[in-house]
């Protein structure tokens, strides 16, 4: 049995399959109930609200024919896009946009959002430079930091990225994400 805590963390860190999978059953289920009704008013003799099942089953056996190979195109790809949603949906991952920060008491998750900020305040206070002219963007992997200069002072790249780095260890996240650090060529003016 695995250990509470690693099922809490992997729970809060990964996405629920349980929203595409309610939505495939309704929608299946729609379609079944549509068709035990239609088949009830052929059995008992009433015009088809839409299409007689018997009608219907004849088309799709006969599918080149009676249609355009554009329209049959067409819903042939809006075929293969929905499946290629559900299919993706269920073999991949599905993160959140989350860390796991490791303490020895708790179970401890951080959004990227606030990750973004920590780093961003790390980033600013090395380059000197204002809350406005650093944006972070954190993902499961990556940390880019695009930074705009103030115009006439250049910037040590690897400074702001030895610090972003070391703000990265002292948050022990994991998974460790790799360090971009972009600096911008168009500065700003005045601080």
């Amino acid at each position: 049995m695995k250990d509470p805590t690693e099922l809490i963390l992997r729970r809060e860190t990964h996405s629920s399959r349980a929203r595409p999978a309610i939505v495939a059953a309704i929608v299946i289920s729609l379609l079944a109930i549509y068709g035990l009704l239609e088949s009830m008013l052929r059995v008992l003799g009433q015009p088809p609200w839409l299409i007689d099942p018997l009608t219907a089953a004849q088309r799709i056996a006969d599918l080149p024919n009676g249609i355009s190979a554009m329209l049959l195109g067409v819903i042939g790809a809006a075929i293969f896009l929905v499946g290629l949603i559900f299919f993706c949906n269920g073999v991949l991952p599905g993160r959140r946009a989350r860390h796991v920060v490791p303490d020895p008491r708790v179970a401890a998750v951080v959004d990227d959002g606030v990750v973004a900020s920590a780093l961003a305040r790390r980033a600013r206070t090395a380059a000197g430079v204002t809350r406005e002219q650093v944006v972070v963007v954190v993902s499961a992997r990556a940390v880019q930091v695009n930074v705009r200069p103030t115009s006439g002072i250049s910037l040590d790249e690897t400074r702001i990225q030895g610090a972003v780095e070391d703000e990265i260890a002292r948050m022990g996240l994991d998974p460790s994400p790799t360090v971009t650090v972009q600096l911008s060529t168009m500065g700003v003016i005045g601080v």
